[in-house]
């Protein structure tokens, strides 16, 4: 069963360099206390995969932790481009970033595929693009039974996925409900596991839609109320709109971005 631990522990545990870790969350219930906590350790030469990278995809790659990154769009929701990443493609600043593109029905299927013990998925897809022949993890198949050409993409396994969830019980389970994406696929398919929660309760109560993940499934679990911020968790809390727009100029500005990482991550402790 999963145990509950704080998420400085569980990030010291749990990723390391080198490893290939997804932080997922769709507009609602991402990570981002638990990226902050990466960066705090200075993890270095990660493979970041997520299927839209936002803004603490952003802050990750701006700190220097990134190598490479596996995703099907990236960008600032709302409001524009995401300068760190930018930066980093165009410039190598703080260091080269190397790109994997999917599309989101790709990288979907990609976590099936992970989940499913299976080495590929298939779909109709990426027909009309020049991703086929250019990515090592697309390839043109033949249907053995139609002879229709389909496409495979390789199933993602990260060493560690990490998402936010509304509640945990003692025990490690885990319970989500709002908009929820590739969350479930993501931690299924990973070796390692972290859910940081907003709340922990003795037990978890049915809740029409939500999405429980069983302790035996999960590695650990860390209290972290407000951990999606500037995201929201639905029941918890509310997006933080001026946050993201506020963002757009800190990550602009080389030496305004690294303030504010010192000012607002490496000189935070962990919540």
């Amino acid at each position: 069963m999963a145990s509950v631990v704080p998420l400085a522990e569980a990030v010291a545990e749990l990723v390391h360099d080198g490893d290939t870790v997804a932080l997922e969350g769709f507009t609602h219930l991402i990570p981002v206390a638990a990226g902050h906590e990466i960066i705090r350790q200075r993890r270095r030469d990660l493979t970041l995969v997520r299927m839209t990278p936002d803004i603490v995809y952003d802050q990750l790659i701006g700190a220097g932790c990134a190598r490479r990154l596996v995703f099907s769009w990236g960008g600032n929701p709302g409001v524009g481009s995401l300068h760190r990443f930018r930066d980093a493609v165009e410039h190598g600043w703080p260091r080269q970033l190397e790109l994997e593109e999917h599309s989101h029905a790709g990288m979907a299927n990609r976590y099936v595929a992970g989940a499913s013990g299976l080495p590929f998925a298939v779909l109709r897809g990426y027909r009309g693009t020049d991703l086929i022949g250019r990515t090592a993890t697309i390839a043109a198949i033949t249907c053995p039974f139609t002879g229709e050409e389909l496409t495979a993409v390789a199933a993602i396994n990260p060493d560690v996925t990490i998402v936010h969830a509304q509640r945990a019980d003692r025990s490690g389970s885990v319970q989500m409900w709002g908009i929820i994406g590739v969350q479930k696929e993501a931690l299924l398919a990973a070796r390692r596991t972290l859910v940081t929660v907003e709340e922990l309760v003795e037990e978890l109560e049915p809740r029409p839609g939500a999405v429980v993940i069983p302790g035996w499934a999960l590695t650990r679990v860390a209290h972290v109320p407000g951990g999606a911020h500037p995201s929201y968790a639905q029941g918890y809390s509310e997006r933080d709109n001026d946050d993201y727009r506020a963002w757009d100029a800190i990550s602009a500005d080389r030496a305004r971005f690294g303030a504010w990482l010192e000012r607002e991550v490496l000189g935070q402790g962990p919540p």
